[in-house]
């Protein structure tokens, strides 16, 4: 079972280190400009698709089978979902390069066949199960959000090549991007911290209600924000999208305090403290962002501030909290596959050993402050900060991630 999490982790590292060597070899002059067009679709598909969702689905696929104590119903339909997906996304970002429309159609066809594929194993898994908790619920639920998110991908190439219902293109657009962003990584993420945060914690005997409210809450916030897009519903629809959004982010940082505080161990490594830090970091640019609205509601129409929302959200938390997380996921894994059957023996090497707190420190830190100088480029409308941080984020990201993939040397 751990050859599978293995091969989506592999895959989603070369995602990740092309798209930055893409993004430096174009001076990351891409950054700043709305997403659509041919360069856009390419980088926000490779980096969502290639790099995020990969390990995520990798993710799901390892923690599904700790957290029920069970495996996958089909662990080849999984490979299969693999084979599908990774050929769908190479296809559709090739297409993108060359512009053609028949290969973008294509392989678009076969990356949704495998993320349906994926859909329907997990959700499949848990309902066998029936071992519904919050970290269950939020699984599914994101995995459902993130098949409505590939489905309503579909119905905009379709609308677009048929020309079929014309008005509804830019609303489908819409209700896509919230479902794939805030749905599937906002729900996967904070549910799989109610697994991952008390592991590496040691933490017991916590309360677990915040947990339920926050999933409520936080579902409130996409489905309200999906349907005020698809129904054209107007700026109070979206503006109460975020007050739920930010009320969850509130419960939610409550919940990992509560956490924290019933902990056995003191330090969980520097990973998990830059994880709990970006968790704080969001809450506030989604306060802010809210009573920034609140006063400005044509914010929500201005491309250049979405666009600097959709950076900070999915690059300044989604991305870099599986970021945190694989500082301490790959070790595990790997010193399970190599060493699991050795334990001991004389000269094993320990978990920790595998990779050093320093240089985790040390990477997280550059792209976090690199990520800082490229929101204010992008929030204050500064090309030249917005080179900068683009670039360090480039250059850190791909020193990091050299220092998760040399761990699978040791």
């Amino acid at each position: 079972m751990l050859r599978l999490p293995f091969l989506f982790i592999a895959t989603g590292i070369t995602g990740f280190t092309l798209f930055h060597l893409t993004s430096l070899l174009s001076l990351a002059d891409w950054i700043g400009d709305p997403v659509r067009g041919p360069t856009g679709w390419f980088n926000i598909h490779l980096i969502i698709l290639g790099w995020a969702t990969m390990i995520a689905m990798g993710a799901v696929y390892q923690l599904i089978h700790v957290i029920l104590q069970s495996k996958i119903f089909s662990e080849r339909l999984a490979y299969v979902h693999y084979g599908c997906f990774t050929a769908g996304v190479c296809g559709l970002l090739y297409g993108f390069i060359k512009g053609e429309v028949a290969w973008i159609a294509g392989f678009a066809v076969l990356a949704l066949i495998g993320l349906l594929l994926f859909a329907f194993n997990v959700i499949y898994t848990l309902w066998r199960a029936e071992q519904w908790n919050a970290i269950t619920l939020s699984t599914a639920c994101a995995v459902l959000y993130l098949a409505l998110t590939g489905l309503s991908g579909m119905g905009m190439g379709l609308n677009f090549a048929l020309n079929a219902w014309s008005g509804l293109h830019e609303r489908m657009f819409g209700a896509h991007i919230w479902l794939g962003t805030l749905g599937w990584f906002g729900l996967l993420i904070t549910g799989f911290s109610y697994k991952m945060l008390p592991m590496f914690y040691l933490a017991h005997s916590f309360p677990a209600r915040l947990s339920y409210v926050t999933l409520g809450l936080w579902n409130a916030g996409v489905l309200m924000g999906a349907a005020s897009f698809l129904f054209d519903w107007g700026f109070w629809a979206k503006w109460t999208a975020l007050l739920f959004l930010v009320l969850a982010l509130l419960a939610y940082n409550v919940h990992l305090a509560q956490i924290r505080k019933h902990r056995h161990k003191r330090h969980p490594g520097a990973g998990i403290v830059w994880s709990l830090n970006s968790c704080r970091a969001i809450a506030l640019f989604a306060i802010s962002a809210l009573i920034y609205t609140a006063f400005y509601p044509q914010a929500f129409g201005s491309a250049e501030l979405v666009t600097a929302a959709g950076w900070i959200y999915l690059g300044g938390w989604a991305s870099f909290m599986i970021l945190c997380y694989l500082s301490k996921i790959v070790p595990f894994l790997w010193w399970t596959q190599k060493y699991g059957p050795q334990v001991g023996k004389p000269g094993i090497p320990t978990m920790a050993a595998l990779l050093g707190d320093n240089g985790v420190n040390l990477g997280l830190t550059g792209i976090a402050f690199s990520l800082l100088l490229l929101f204010a480029g992008l929030l204050f409308g500064l090309p030249f900060l917005t080179l900068v941080g683009g670039l360090g984020f480039s250059l850190f990201s791909l020193g990091y991630i050299s220092l998760i993939a040399l761990v699978f040397t040791k």
